[in-house]
């Protein structure tokens, strides 16, 4: 997959950055671009073959689903449909690459790199993604996100059982995550200077986070029944809403791995240049701006309340509350802020 990576960044470059003049080599690219093509349709035709005769299900509604998804968020960051296309057939081609054999694979079964395909074709589609559009994929991240993520996580582990688990491993995990949790409360619940170490730290700890619950999403969704098997309709578009907010999230899911998978050494790299330039990025996507102590208090209220009654009732099950509940906080927050303002209006008049 790292070697994709490469290959893609050399075949797409960078949008943001200015394209250098390479003189001709006396090579034409629309030749291989061309036998690609047509490899790819005869492959795609064989594809189609293979996967009729076979009784086996491989393309279902809930596929569809996060397709949507996937290429509903690539629409909104890129808002051109050209592009989104363009990537599409990159990502298209390059997934033809799952039907190679695996080096270990002993017996080539045809129909799982079927199986395989799809998510092939959404990984790779997520790293061209991030590859082109790196600047708007990384999210701009806060003391109240981080703040939401810390309180959201002490949850996730309260209604997991964690806590319950006699284990050395797990007991020292639990307690760096309750150190670095309380760490992020309190510098949502004071002023105290955002340093560059510190935005690094919370950085880092906000993506940890994000990811450990983007895995959990993925697990949780995938558990789901088909929806064509559904007996109702109304569960049927709540499993497709579960696929349509995955599909949605893949870009940030592979943003966020690439973002932690920068902190291990690379073989083929110089070490301590791309930490350095790794931990660069930790700090810049990471505002110095501090939120309101105000802010803060409500965030804590409310989730704290949220979580508490679906603890207690299981009113939904925990990885759609805290996901529901990232989405609807902030709107809360912005809808304050309006009515606040309008008031300040009025008083002044």
């Amino acid at each position: 997959m790292a070697a994709i990576f490469k290959l893609i960044q050399l075949l797409i470059p960078d949008r943001n950055k200015v394209p250098k003049k390479i003189k001709s080599a006396g090579l034409d690219l629309s030749i291989y671009i061309i036998v690609a093509a047509v490899l790819g349709t005869v492959l795609t035709g064989y594809i189609a073959y293979r996967a009729s005769l076979s009784e086996q299900k491989f393309f279902s509604l809930s596929l569809l689903a996060l397709f949507t998804g996937l290429l509903f968020e690539s629409f909104r960051i890129t808002n051109n449909w050209k592009h989104v296309i363009y990537k599409f057939i990159w990502s298209y081609f390059f997934s033809l690459l799952c039907f190679l054999p695996g080096k270990k694979e002993v017996n080539y079964i045809f129909e799982n790199h079927i199986k395989m395909w799809p998510y092939y074709f959404i990984v790779i589609f997520s790293l061209i993604t991030v590859s082109i559009y790196k600047d708007k994929v990384i999210a701009k991240l806060t003391e109240g996100i981080t703040l939401l993520l810390s309180l959201s996580l002490i949850y996730w582990v309260i209604d997991y059982g964690f806590i319950n688990i006699d284990h050395w491993f797990i007991q020292v995990l639990l307690i760096l995550s309750l150190f670095l949790s309380v760490f992020s409360i309190i510098n949502a619940l004071t002023y105290f200077k955002l340093s560059k170490t510190i935005r690094l730290i919370l950085s880092t700890w906000s993506t940890i986070v994000m990811f450990a619950f983007a895995i959990d999403n993925i697990i949780r969704v995938f558990q789901n029944e088909d929806i064509e098997t559904t007996k109702y309709l109304s569960q049927g578009l709540y499993i497709a809403l579960q696929y349509f907010l995955l599909g949605v999230s893949a870009v940030y899911i592979m943003q966020n791995m690439i973002l932690l998978s920068g902190f291990l050494p690379n073989k083929n790299g110089n070490y301590k240049v791309d930490l350095r330039n790794h931990k660069r990025d930790h700090i810049e996507r990471y505002s110095d701006q501090q939120v309101s102590i105000l802010s803060s208090i409500l965030c804590i209220i409310f989730t704290t309340t949220v979580y508490g009654l679906n603890y207690k009732y299981q009113i939904l099950p925990r990885h759609t509350m805290i996901w529901l509940l990232f989405l609807i906080f902030p709107l809360i927050l912005i809808l304050i802020e309006k009515v606040g303002a309008q008031l300040a209006r009025v008083t002044l008049r």
